[in-house]
């Protein structure tokens, strides 16, 4: 058991600092404290931090293989890795008032939700996927815990950002935004979004070996 201290204690701190600060009379005082903005960036320091933690922890826990490495899973892997990425480029910053990660959330527009129309939740799909991604690749039992649950977490999320969201704006307002338009308009803007996505994954892809000490590449 002791051996796997410090990762039980990575899970527990990195569910706290995201559970805790989003809590609504927690997030009103801070929020009060620190500003909107000052409150995203101390929430997202916390966050990396937290990430950054458990999975130093996974790494030092004790190894139990649960499934052998295949070739085949770097290629998934690597797939979905793409396309979290290229989610997160295309979604972040955007309007978005029905989940987190947006900005300038009055000026959503549901006839023209961009990639919102297509996922409400787009930076949680984005993590379900970088933790499948993950979970194929790393067949341990530390992983798969760590993966699993945040798979779990994305999944989950959903529900709870939605109570939240139709908390604060209302239920009329929240359903109105959510009967998006799903389509498609080419622009400027997702262009450019879409090519940082390809030089962020290339670059991840290449960062990898170095800040991980594994290269993803088959």
């Amino acid at each position: 058991m002791q051996d796997w201290s410090n990762f039980l204690l990575g899970i527990l701190f990195f569910f706290l600092s995201h559970s805790i600060p989003t809590r609504p009379k927690v997030k009103h005082r801070l929020v009060s404290v620190l500003g909107k903005r000052g409150f995203t960036l101390a929430y997202s320091i916390l966050s990396i931090a937290a990430l950054t933690v458990l999975i130093m922890a996974a790494q030092t826990a004790p190894h139990i293989p649960i499934w052998h490495w295949e070739s085949w899973q770097n290629h998934l892997a690597l797939t979905l890795m793409f396309l979290a990425i290229i989610l997160v480029t295309l979604s972040a910053g955007r309007p978005n008032p029905l989940s987190f990660g947006g900005s300038n959330n009055a000026r959503f527009d549901p006839n023209d939700p961009g990639i919102v129309g297509w996922f409400h939740h787009p930076l949680l799909v984005a993590l379900l996927l970088w933790s499948g991604a993950h979970l194929v690749a790393n067949g341990d039992l530390a992983h798969v815990i760590m993966f699993g649950l945040f798979g779990l977490f994305s999944l989950f999320g959903r529900t709870i950002i939605n109570r939240r969201t139709r908390r604060e704006l209302g239920a009329e307002t929240w359903e109105a935004l959510r009967k998006t338009h799903l389509g498609f308009k080419p622009s400027i803007n997702g262009s450019v979004r879409f090519a940082l996505g390809i030089v962020l994954f290339t670059l991840t892809v290449w960062a990898h070996e170095f800040v991980i000490g594994i290269s993803p590449l088959p």
